[in-house]
């Protein structure tokens, strides 16, 4: 079968299609026909070495993929068959087919296309853990998304302002400030303006919610943005730009790295957590599957639907990667394993 398989860390050229052994499942496992892999942000980083979570090389990249059940190992309950399904993995999403434990196979929320299912999982999970699990955020109050153009902003925007929050969205460029309203934001606001959060504090006089994934300045002024018993939760930090060759980008990447100091925020009287949509998954299944089935009961609820932004095809996945590291992408970027 063909795959993209991670040997060496680098730039997206390294993304090349090989062919390996087509995987067969085991007892109490799945094996998964991939129609669309989705492309999150940890994977460009794994590809660039900067992944800690990631495993050693060499591995098939892909955290999440949607397909339908074509094999079912020992054990698996033979309705399973046909089933489409979304997959939430560590690796090995970037191939016509994988191999996942039962429980990895999700079956799709009613009314999803293919496309919908593989721009599901991860974006949505991490926004709903993140805003509602952990923030506890409730109707009323008053949010901040960072990167709310992007596939974990966009299901952020669209999850708070259902649950009849106040949004407000930030995003790197002024292309993308419409889009963001158009999702239910209240305003939007260019990040790499020096006075996006003097706008931001304009009308809202604080926020009680952050929820950021850029990093650096952005992060920084997000915490000093909020309200007593303010919370805001990190989910990534896409500002992160290391290169091993460039002595000055360590500096700058330890600097640029979300922090916050006791003395501050306990005078502030403000929350600080950070989410792992991956490493909850794989250490605390139990709750992220409550946490799964809150989610698709809210997303059904509220006719919610995931924001497919670009479909590239499998082949041309280093041009997918370029795409989302040049900004300009919105909404889920796709790999299409279909013809």
């Amino acid at each position: 079968m063909k795959a993209i398989v991670l040997d060496k860390t680098g730039g997206p050229e390294k993304l090349i299609i090989s062919e390996v052994n087509t995987p067969v499942p085991g007892p109490g496992e799945v094996g998964v026909r991939v129609h669309y892999a989705g492309i999150n942000y940890a994977e460009i980083l794994s590809r660039k070495g900067l992944y800690g979570w990631a495993p050693k090389r060499p591995y098939i990249l892909g955290m999440e993929a949607s397909g339908v059940i074509e094999e079912l190992g020992e054990g698996v309950d033979k309705s399973r068959l046909g089933q489409d399904v979304m997959v939430g993995t560590k690796t090995g999403a970037y191939a016509e087919k994988i191999v996942i434990p039962q429980n990895q196979a999700i079956p799709s929320p009613e009314g999803f296309s293919m496309e919908e299912s593989a721009a599901f999982l991860v974006n949505y999970m991490t926004a709903w853990v993140s805003l509602f699990t952990m923030a506890n955020t409730q109707p009323g109050e008053t949010v901040l998304i960072t990167a709310a153009a992007g596939g974990v902003g966009t299901a952020a925007v669209q999850l708070a302002g259902a649950n009849g929050c106040r949004v407000y969205g930030m995003a790197g460029s002024e292309k993308k400030i419409d889009f963001i309203k158009s999702l239910g934001a209240k305003d939007a606001f260019n990040y790499r303006l020096s006075n996006c959060f003097e706008a931001l504090l304009s009308q809202t006089n604080g926020v009680d919610v952050a929820l950021e994934t850029v990093g650096g300045d952005v992060f920084k002024r997000s915490l000093n943005s909020l309200n007593p018993f303010g919370r805001i939760v990190v989910a990534g930090f896409a500002s992160l730009d290391l290169k091993k060759w460039n002595p000055y980008s360590w500096y700058k990447t330890w600097r640029d790295l979300p922090g916050a100091d006791i003395r501050i925020i306990s005078q502030k009287s403000v929350a600080v957590m950070s989410c792992h949509i991956g490493y909850l998954m794989e250490e605390e299944p139990k709750k992220m599957e409550a946490n799964y089935g809150e989610l698709k009961d809210f997303v059904l609820k509220h006719n919610i639907k995931p924001i497919v932004g670009k479909v590239f095809s499998f082949e041309d996945a280093c041009d997918a990667h370029r795409y989302i590291e040049s900004r300009k992408s919105t909404g889920k970027v796709l790999l299409s394993l279909v013809d």
